[in-house]
């Protein structure tokens, strides 16, 4: 005889009338990316407090507090194996759409921007270990640190609110950073044309000044990616 007919319920977008089906999916996988924006938040924030600790061993010239940027820089990079393989769960699990696959791949590229934030700023406690700065010696390191403090913060910021207008004041922040640079280069360049026996602070500031600027510029990174999460288009202009 004839087969019975049965209605299967059309999927339409988000929405079925399956139990247990797309819906329960989605929920979970935005249950999963909001996991992920708080594990970015919390990989943001430690980046930023090994930031603050150099800017207050630039300040005091307590090189005890160094110690807390190597436990910072670990929990760093344990933070940046976690959050990939929370991304590969999703992409391989979630079969997610375009735009969530945007936010995915962004995430995975602001992990490395961070974890290489991470390692720069260990770099810079490594210097000032081993080196000859003294306390305040250079105000401008001071601002470059608390300028790229709030630039790591804001491009996290940025992708957790999918916000453009704070990933703009990221790099009207990076341009600064670039100024403060090549102010304290010039400043160095001077001093040890006046005081030749300087030289070897002076090469100490001009690296830590450096290292500033590139973690200014992985923060750029950053909010670039936030734009291409947003948008779907890579950088300032997107």
């Amino acid at each position: 005889g004839q087969k019975p007919y049965f209605h299967c319920p059309r999927i339409n977008g988000q929405k079925t009338t399956l139990p247990g089906g797309l819906v329960d999916m989605r929920n979970r996988f935005d249950l999963q990316l909001e996991l992920l924006n708080r594990d970015l938040i919390e990989m943001g924030a430690l980046c930023e407090r090994a930031l603050s600790v150099i800017a207050r061993v630039l300040q005091s010239g307590d090189l005890t507090l160094l110690e807390e940027v190597n436990k910072l820089e670990e929990e760093i990079d344990h933070m940046e194996s976690e959050i990939e393989q929370l991304c590969l769960r999703l992409l391989l699990q979630q079969q997610p759409v375009a735009r969530d696959l945007r936010l995915i791949s962004a995430a995975l590229k602001m992990i490395t921007d961070m974890e290489r934030i991470g390692d720069q700023t260990q770099d810079i406690a490594d210097i000032l270990k081993i080196g000859s700065l003294q306390p305040a010696e250079s105000s401008t390191l001071i601002e470059m640190a608390q300028a790229t403090m709030k630039m790591v913060t804001g491009s996290v910021d940025a992708y957790v609110q999918k916000d453009l207008v704070l990933t703009d004041e990221v790099f009207q922040s990076d341009d600064e950073v670039d100024r403060l640079f090549l102010e304290e280069r010039e400043a160095l360049i001077a001093n040890i044309a006046a005081n030749p026996q300087s030289g070897g602070a002076a090469l100490d500031q001009l690296m830590i000044a450096k290292y500033f600027e590139r973690i200014g510029d992985h923060a750029v990174n950053i909010a670039n990616w936030v734009r291409f999460s947003v948008t779907g288009k890579h950088g300032r202009d997107a």
